[in-house]
């Protein structure tokens, strides 16, 4: 796939990328990907299509075979795990299909986590911003809550505010709505795009849904590994 800029201006990019898990054969074949500063961009694709994997790889939860990743201008292969750590802590938020938010945790101390982790930030202002957070996706008045007493779509809106909450470059978001009703999957996707567009950060999306992805700016297809750019026709059809 032809490559969209270069690696200094991409927040996210993936060069001649393969991937096996042990015992396997390769998940990801010579994946070559771009996304820009506030570019929005969904990968649709089967499961066992290996989306989710280039989620993991561009996180750096997994380290590529062969190939290089770039995440916000950092070589990933020149780091070690405790350095890919911080720098996803730094520059990622990730919104998983099944919530993962902490069920020992009120919903203000999830949201503030990523604070505690990644920024230098005092308590008083940890908690600020992050009720600032839940403020902006419905949900100020849950702050005391546990994650238990949530709907399944206010505790996806309680991931979508922890994963924003420390201003992060880049939205990983696998799919988001996958655990949802469609009714409140659409309410909950339509709150993420607006989330991200008011923060200006990228989001890279994997769905099975051609509907959701369409609404994005560019729309890849993941098949057996090999990625490749849709056809604007075809996402308009889809």
């Amino acid at each position: 796939m032809e490559q969209q800029g270069s690696v200094e201006d991409a927040v996210l990019s993936l060069t001649d990328v393969a991937f096996a898990y042990p015992g396997e054969g390769e998940v990801l074949h010579g994946v070559d990907f771009e996304l820009g500063a506030g570019e929005r961009v969904a990968i649709v694709g089967e499961s066992g299509s290996g989306k989710s994997t280039l989620l993991h790889l561009a996180a750096g939860l997994e380290a590529a075979d062969r190939g290089e990743v770039h995440l916000a201008g950092e070589a990933l292969a020149g780091l070690d795990e405790a350095a890919r750590t911080r720098l996803r802590r730094a520059r990622v938020g990730i919104v998983f299909q099944s919530f993962h938010l902490i069920p020992t945790l009120t919903v203000l101390e999830n949201v503030m986590l990523p604070l505690e982790l990644a920024t230098k930030a005092g308590a008083a202002e940890r908690r600020e911003r992050a009720a600032r957070q839940l403020a902006a996706v419905g949900l100020a008045d849950k702050e005391a809550r546990y994650p238990e007493a949530l709907s399944g779509g206010e505790q996806q809106r309680v991931a979508i505010a922890r994963a924003l909450v420390h201003e992060p470059a880049l939205i990983l978001a696998d799919e988001p709505t996958g655990n949802l009703d469609s009714r409140t999957g659409e309410t909950v996707f339509a709150l993420l795009l607006e989330q991200v567009r008011a923060t200006g950060c990228s989001l890279l999306l994997v769905t099975h849904s051609h509907e959701l992805a369409r609404r994005l700016d560019r729309v890849l297809t993941m098949r057996d590994g090999i990625l490749q750019a849709v056809d604007s026709a075809e996402a308009a059809s889809a």
